[in-house]
């Protein structure tokens, strides 16, 4: 066991343990009269209680072990993503499907947004370890899959699996430094899983293009079945020490585990309604019916009247009414309602949803267009289209160190909020050519955007968390990757659309001026770019004319995204302002109806007694952007 001087130092780097509601030794399992009265999430859930033991067992020492176990998963499926990234428009145009890469960024998002909420609850009821295992398998699955399949479809399936897995890890890794960070500090730790992108962005381009000039895609994406589980070991290993830990000193003497605790029969009935199965599946019904068609639509006003395009748009917009009242009807419904009268988290969540929705505009065929339009080889437009995350992290990290010390988060929310619109501008100015200017233009609006992506997306993360006791961080974190992973979708949605219904159409046009072969151009091209592409060198009319098709497609998606940036500005201004305490939470998240409460640094509670003001409507609107 640490000593209280070991203890101390752990608190003072920021990494100071959780407040909780009782320290008490074998009070891991509340007691309870009947089965009925069980309640596996929220407060009282298992897995929470047996956290917060564990975490008083967690020395300064297992905490930096923990950090680097961490970083070297994180280094491991930030490459993957890297990668598949880039391995992903050579899978779908090896199919002669290329315009398919938006439905399968679709379909991932959407599994991913459903997974989420469900995936905070299982880590609440079960506990970290036990979801660290459900991850493993689904990543290997979907790798599996993936490397293997013969076709979009199958290849789309694996995409889906491997997502919901990598989606568990991520989550995962934030709810444990969520577990053992300090609200002050948060921020900080919560790009360590991300600090290998300042890796990967530079070496994922030679790992690419070795990948692909000696073998192919399929193999990328296997060896990833092999690395993730060897690095998920030690992580698994600092949980399990951690849990021997609290065994020994008897602070789980009374733990019991779900299944001990209602049996097999009862668990099942029990996750059914607790973890909103229901919900679920509406979910993800209603983002997939609504969301897949417009990426699945061609060109041409008559592909909206196929039966096959109308019919799941008709049914999407008929399960989100259904889905909104079932969550009134619902025992344990999935979204808390009680939080989300809170502009504290409505904002943040807001934002969530329009973060990849804005960014997806220019980043779901960045790479083809980088290509194509700009005369990129693999390895600088692996590195371009990385350049963002790059950037991103490293202005992230900085911006961490700075919250720590002046315990505030509005004031990088906002001003990211405005450099993304500002490089949306610069994005539709800059959109294609082969010229030194263009080229420099495009990497400049990479930079600017990621500098924006740096200020407020893990600061508003850390916002939502900071409105919020313990008990609700997994919940409120799951909702906030969850609506992010649904902007995904619609962002993949809308683009998709755009893609599907200008490019085709402005390719004949532009190529039809150039050439008598124009059609059967037009489609190599729209099936399969990467392998066409080359068949025209730059400086011949019929590259010419295919680069004006992209530039023409890329400037309606760009000023798609400047549009998006507006409603992300004002959700920006929209979260609240709290100082950041060195406690794991503010003591007084979710007392706005107890007036006049108030926190200092350490967690104390005291009610601060003052006479009723009246507000001019301009003090409001001040009191509005600054609180």
């Amino acid at each position: 066991m640490a000593s209280q001087e070991q203890y101390h130092k752990g608190a003072e780097a920021g990494l100071a343990d959780s407040t909780h509601s009782s320290d008490a030794k074998g009070n891991a399992t509340p007691r309870y009269s009947s089965d009925d009265e069980i309640i596996l999430t929220g407060k009282t859930s298992p897995g929470v209680r047996r956290v917060e033991q564990l975490s008083k067992h967690i020395t300064f020492t297992d905490r930096v072990f923990l950090f680097i176990t961490i970083f070297v998963l994180a280094y491991v499926y930030t490459l993957d993503n890297t990668l598949r990234y880039t391995y992903q428009p050579y899978a779908t145009a090896s199919y002669s499907q290329h315009s398919l890469l938006a439905t399968v960024a679709v379909v991932r998002g959407v599994a991913a947004a459903a997974a989420q909420p469900t995936a905070a609850k299982i880590a609440d009821v079960f506990g970290r370890a036990e979801l660290l295992i459900v991850t493993v398998v689904f990543y290997l699955v979907g790798s599996i899959v993936e490397t293997f399949s013969n076709g979009v479809h199958s290849f789309a399936a694996g995409a889906v699996l491997f997502q919901i897995g990598w989606t568990l890890v991520v989550l995962l890794v934030e709810i444990i430094i969520a577990d053992i960070t300090s609200l002050r500090a948060r921020l900080f730790f919560s790009y360590i899983p991300n600090a290998p992108y300042l890796i990967n962005t530079w070496v994922a381009g030679n790992i690419a293009n070795a990948v692909l000039g000696v073998t192919s895609w399929r193999w990328g994406i296997g060896m990833f079945a092999i690395i993730f589980p060897v690095v998920v070991a030690p992580v698994f290993l600092c949980l399990w020490l951690a849990h021997r830990r609290a065994k020994r000193h008897e602070d789980l003497a009374d733990y019991q585990t779900p299944f001990q605790m209602l049996g097999f029969p009862k668990l099942m009935v029990s996750l059914f309604w607790q973890l909103d199965v229901i919900s679920i599946v509406l979910v993800m019904g209603a983002l997939g019916c609504l969301l897949v068609p417009f990426t699945l639509a061609g060109d041409g006003a008559q592909a909206w009247s196929e039966p096959h395009i109308v019919a799941p748009i008709v049914i999407g917009f008929v399960l989100f009414p259904i889905f909104f009242f079932w969550q009134t009807k619902a025992p344990h419904p999935m979204l808390p309602y009680h939080l989300l009268r809170d502009r504290a988290v409505w904002g943040p969540l807001c934002m969530g949803l329009m973060i990849n929705m804005t960014w997806y505009m220019q980043g779901d065929y960045l790479y083809t267009v980088t290509v194509v339009a700009f005369d990129q080889s693999i390895l600088s437009a692996t590195r371009i289209t990385g350049l963002y995350t790059f950037v991103s992290v490293l202005t992230g990290i900085i911006a961490g160190l700075v919250v720590f010390f002046v315990r505030r988060l509005k004031p990088f929310i906002f001003a990211g909020t405005v450099l993304y619109l500002v490089a949306f501008g610069l994005l539709i100015h800059y959109r294609g050519g082969a010229s030194p200017a263009n080229l420099s233009g495009l990497i400049g609006a990479q930079v600017l955007l990621g500098i924006g992506g740096g200020l407020f997306p893990f600061p508003a993360q850390a916002s939502i968390q900071a409105a919020t006791q313990h008990e609700h961080v997994a919940i409120v974190t799951a909702l906030f990757l969850a609506l992010y992973n649904v902007g995904s979708a619609f962002g993949g949605a809308i683009s998709g659309a755009i893609w599907r219904q200008t490019l085709p159409g402005s390719l004949n046009t532009n190529l039809a001026a150039v050439s008598s072969n124009a059609t059967a151009i037009a489609s190599a091209m729209y099936a399969n770019p990467f392998v066409t592409v080359y068949e025209y060198p730059i400086g011949t009319p019929e590259r010419e004319a295919i680069i004006l098709s992209y530039r023409h497609c890329q400037r309606l998606l760009t000023i798609t995204g400047i549009c998006l940036c507006v409603p992300l500005v004002i959700f920006g201004l929209c979260t609240r302002n709290p100082r950041l305490p060195d406690t794991q939470s503010i003591a007084t998240a979710e007392m706005s109806s107890q007036e006049n409460l108030v926190s200092d640094d350490k967690g104390n509670i005291s009610r601060v007694e003052s006479a009723p003001v009246q507000r001019s409507f301009g003090k409001k609107v001040v009191d509005f952007l600054i609180k």
